[in-house]
């Protein structure tokens, strides 16, 4: 990784106190470090918030794989991507300037809306009915029909998104260092006309999972993109895969991915 010098700062204007930006763009440049307008100049992506507003800032920022991305929130905003306080913004300072920290790396899924280019997902995608019906999908393993699902919709979550929607819904919590995705049913039916696995199912890298929506009404689903929703009439198929890209942080002693965690559900 190139020197750390370039820091830009992302954030919701209406969030963030004009004293608290004062505080933090002071002590950058105490620090010895540059503020920079564009993020494509950037060393370091700063997103200053809760983990919705880290998610929104990679995606901002195009989930570079060449810099740093650190989260930093106040103490009572801490989730799995933030990984210093307000209160203490000069530990991350203190952080970069010594460079000798553990990089840890998130990866991302790939998601193709019927062929077109592909979208990034560093949490998770899901697929759910804009109706009050419940939606069929066809899904495919390697192009090998698995099941037709049927109910309110599917979540094909990254290891790091496996701690959240998916997790919610019974998912399993994946180790962010094991390289794979999941894919995670929502209200499936089960009588003696549907039938699907029930239970969450975990791919490994290099599988590609297709999902085929069955056009019976239901052809207008809300894609979830991390936190971010998008209505695509005529949703045909939708084809997903680890995307071999990921993005970078600050791997803190003492302070691991499960330390997070427990952190935050114990």
């Amino acid at each position: 990784m190139r020197s750390l010098k370039n820091i830009y700062f992302y954030y919701p204007k209406e969030s963030v106190s004009a004293e608290r930006l004062s505080q933090l763009t002071q002590a950058c440049k105490d620090n010895g470090f540059n503020i920079v307008e564009a993020d494509n100049e950037a060393d370091v992506v700063i997103c200053i918030g809760d983990d919705g507003v880290y998610l929104q800032g990679v995606r901002h920022t195009g989930f570079r794989s060449d810099c740093l991305y650190i989260g930093i929130s106040e103490e009572d905003q801490a989730g799995l991507y933030e990984g210093f306080l307000l209160d203490d913004y000069q530990e991350m300072f203190d952080t970069l300037k010594q460079e000798t920290f553990e990089v840890q790396n998130f990866p991302l899924i790939d998601v193709s809306i019927n062929g077109a280019t592909p979208f990034y997902c560093l949490n998770e995608a899901s697929i759910r009915s804009s109706i009050i019906k419940t939606i069929a999908i066809d899904v495919y393993i390697d192009d090998r029909h698995f099941e037709r699902f049927r109910g309110d919709g599917l979540i094909v979550a990254t290891p790091t998104g496996s701690a959240g929607y998916n997790k919610s819904t019974q998912g399993a919590i994946l180790d962010p260092a094991v390289p794979c995705f999941q894919l995670t049913e929502l209200a499936s039916l089960n009588n003696n006309h549907y039938r699907t696995l029930g239970s969450s199912l975990i791919l490994a890298e290099n599988k590609t999972l297709r999902l085929e929506v069955i056009q019976d009404g239901n052809d207008y689903p809300i894609i979830g993109l991390d936190n971010e929703a998008y209505s695509i009439r005529n949703i045909q198929h939708i084809t997903l895969t680890m995307s071999g890209k990921s993005i970078q942080t600050i791997k803190l002693p003492g302070d691991t991915y499960w330390d997070r965690l427990k952190h935050i559900f114990l």
